[in-house]
């Protein structure tokens, strides 16, 4: 046993020897089995043993999906405290320590670049920002993001990874999904493209008010989508769930989906996608 020392972030043999492999590999929910990092990156964070697909970063989800040289937008709004809330800690600090974390100032990030041949309006949710929750922040880039594609005539992209509207802001959060709908309602008059691509998870309020006003409607494998949580469901209807209620295979075959599109395969589908909604 002396041969051995085990410190947080390294094992050391024989004291000649130190091989780092804290952060290097991560276990798949789906299959159990142990990934190295390196390799889910380089597979757009889809399990290569048995394809779940992981949370991908709002960084990451929009290079993945345009061409390089996309111009990053609207990136100066923040969240204030307009109701002084504390649960388990200052909302002030809770933002705080989320923008540090994650590098953004909330939990939404809008994107003008091209998809192959079509220049579009791209926004997308990062669910590691306070569970991709909806404040005033994110409507706001929302809306600015259906003001740009009405000025471009662009079509719209929206990427949801959220847990529904953001509690912290109390009404002015809810408010956000009335100035959105209404946004949307214009870009369908102008009968501009508007294409929703639903992550895991994609709940709440979200679900009931962009994620679902579209005129293309998919999602990736496996994703959660619903307004309410399946465990509230279950305990209101005081019935079990059938197998798979609420995740996006589920979904497709009973009507709410248009598609489910592998994450692979997600850029040529969209491509294909706005070039029939544009003819």
């Amino acid at each position: 046993m002396s041969w051995f020392k085990r410190s947080e972030n390294e094992i050391v043999s024989t004291g000649e020897k130190s091989v780092r492999t804290e952060g290097l590999w991560t276990k798949c929910e789906g299959c159990r089995n142990v990934v190295w990092k390196a390799e889910l990156e380089a597979n757009l964070s889809v399990c290569p043993k048995c394809g779940r697909h992981f949370r991908l970063p709002a960084r990451e989800r929009i290079a993945s999906l345009l061409e390089p040289g996309y111009e990053l937008v609207d990136l100066e709004l923040k969240s204030t405290d307009p109701l002084e809330f504390r649960d388990l800690e200052v909302y002030k600090e809770r933002l705080a320590k989320t923008q540090k974390m994650t590098g953004l100032n909330d939990a939404i990030l809008n994107a003008l670049g091209n998809m192959g041949p079509h220049a579009v309006v791209l926004s997308v949710m990062e669910y590691a920002f306070i569970g991709g929750s909806m404040g005033c922040v994110v409507g706001e880039t929302i809306t600015r993001a259906i003001d740009r594609s009405l000025a471009t005539r662009r079509p719209l992209i929206i990427v949801s990874a959220s847990g529904g509207a953001r509690m912290m802001e109390g009404v002015a959060s809810l408010m956000q999904l009335a100035k959105i709908s209404s946004s949307l309602a214009l870009l369908d008059e102008a009968k501009i493209p508007y294409v929703s691509l639903m992550t895991d998870p994609t709940t709440g309020g979200v679900t009931a008010r962009f994620a679902m006003l579209v005129d293309l409607n998919i999602a990736e494998p496996g994703a959660l989508i619903g307004f309410a949580g399946p465990r509230v469901i279950e305990q209101t209807l005081r019935q079990k769930l059938p197998e798979g209620f609420q995740r996006s295979e589920y979904l497709v075959e009973h009507g709410m989906l248009d598609a489910v599109v592998p994450r692979k395969e997600l850029k040529p589908y969209l491509i294909r996608a706005l070039s029939f909604l544009q003819a």
